[in-house]
């Protein structure tokens, strides 16, 4: 089994940062692509970003040039640099993994969220 946890959320004011963690424990033979998504109350979930075991990246319109989506994968852990956040970037965020635990065993997993709260 396959947990995700995540770290690093809080209140913070408009215009500033939070860098959000999300490491992967269990029975692991891979990760292939990890990623953060969010949702707000009375929203529907929105993906935010992802990234591949190579590193290749993508965003959603919305954090694009404010997110930076970035993993070691010698930790199994992900990780969501936030800048310039604003009041419509509060929501709870979710990371999510999907791997091979072992020879024809995938896992598709999902941290229990953290909350990411921006007001003055």
């Amino acid at each position: 089994q396959v947990h995700l946890v995540e770290s690093g959320g809080g209140l913070v004011q408009p215009g500033g940062s939070l860098r959000l963690s999300c490491a992967a424990s269990g029975i692991i033979l891979s990760i292939d692509t990890m990623g953060w998504y969010r949702q707000a109350p009375g929203k529907q979930r929105e993906s935010v970003a992802r990234i591949t075991s190579g590193g290749s990246t993508s965003y959603a319109d919305s954090v694009k040039d404010r997110f930076t989506i970035s993993r070691d994968n010698a930790k199994n852990t992900v990780y969501l640099r936030m800048n310039d956040l604003k009041p419509e970037d509060t929501a709870v965020y979710y990371c999510n993994a999907q791997g091979v635990i072992r020879v024809g065993s995938t896992f598709d997993a999902r941290g229990q969220g953290i909350l990411v709260t921006v007001s003055s």
